[in-house]
């Protein structure tokens, strides 16, 4: 895959000293000429390359091409989907299930808006980057600081990047994305304490139209044995495609949060709900005493 260069923005015309005192790029003071200093982008750097998927540029896209050749699903395009986001050997079969729906509609989706649960810092609200750009093996794929900005006066919405720099439940997606489709932007946003119906609203007011794609990230049971997880997870399933909320707890999933408000906004759409997958860690590269499920969900 061809790597994305960030755009930097030009150094300005010449001016004046008194000039860059007022632009308030550098200077001692306004008497004298201060040297012009460019600063850097922020880049949010990956924080689990190595550990949840492969390092290596070609060994992640081999990765990636081979668990979605194996894990094709035929099916409608999604608008939205909810998919898991553990370590690549444990739910990337599950995740090639939703992404490979995407195959068809690639050439479109120009914004993808990413929402999945803190693990690492607690806080209220839906934290966004003030990053430029996330990074991954694959190269750097450009934050839409636009949209995030069109949202940045509704309640629940903060930037706070100590929320994203350890997170590994979007950074997970990226690679997929960037292996799938062509010039797009991502809206990553880390739900922490926070209503169901903030984030409906925060989700309608990106929702856009065929041009982006809604991606709720979310693994479901944690650490039951095999067949206890079987039951619980069959579940969540049906309560997802169902639109069934009442019935999603916080031990049904990690992103219970996201997911709640993503099926609101279903429900006041009219959309229609697909099971693409539902398996766990023990039937995919992992013992079955204690398991983590997953499942792959499309919203049409």
């Amino acid at each position: 895959m061809k790597r994305r260069a960030v755009s930097q923005r030009p150094p300005p015309p010449l001016m004046g000293s008194n000039d860059y005192c007022r632009s308030g790029l550098i200077g001692v003071s306004c008497g004298h000429i201060g040297l012009f200093v460019m600063t850097q982008p922020y880049i949010r750097e990956p924080a689990v390359a190595g550990l949840f998927y492969p390092s290596d540029s070609g060994e992640l896209r081999k990765s990636i091409d081979r668990v979605l050749s194996e894990n094709h699903c035929e099916g409608m395009a999604a608008k939205a989907m909810i998919l898991p986001h553990a370590g690549y050997p444990y739910s990337g079969p599950v995740a090639a299930k939703g992404y490979s729906l995407l195959e068809p509609i690639a050439s479109q989706i120009k914004r993808v808006v990413l929402l999945g649960p803190a693990h690492r810092v607690a806080f209220s609200g839906i934290a966004f980057s003030s990053a430029e750009a996330f990074a991954t093996p694959l190269g750097v794929v450009e934050v839409d600081r636009e949209s995030i900005d069109s949202i940045l006066e509704m309640d629940a919405v903060l930037i706070l990047d100590e929320a994203h720099e350890k997170e590994h439940c979007l950074e997970v997606h990226i690679p997929f994305l960037q292996t799938l489709l062509g010039s797009f932007k991502i809206v990553p946003g880390v739900v922490g304490e926070v209503s169901s119906d903030r984030v409906a609203s925060i989700l309608e007011s990106l929702w856009g139209g065929p041009e982006t794609l809604i991606i709720i990230s979310s693994d479901l049971s944690h650490f039951h044995d095999y067949d206890s997880a079987r039951i619980m997870d069959a579940e969540t399933s049906r309560c997802i495609s169902g639109n069934c909320p009442e019935g999603i707890r916080s031990e049904s999933a990690c992103g219970r949060l996201p997911i709640l408000g993503l099926l609101q906004l279903a429900e006041a759409k009219k959309m229609t709900i697909q099971t693409l997958d539902l398996r766990n860690s023990g039937d995919t590269a992992g013992p079955r005493d204690r398991v983590v499920g997953y499942g792959a969900f499309a919203f049409h």
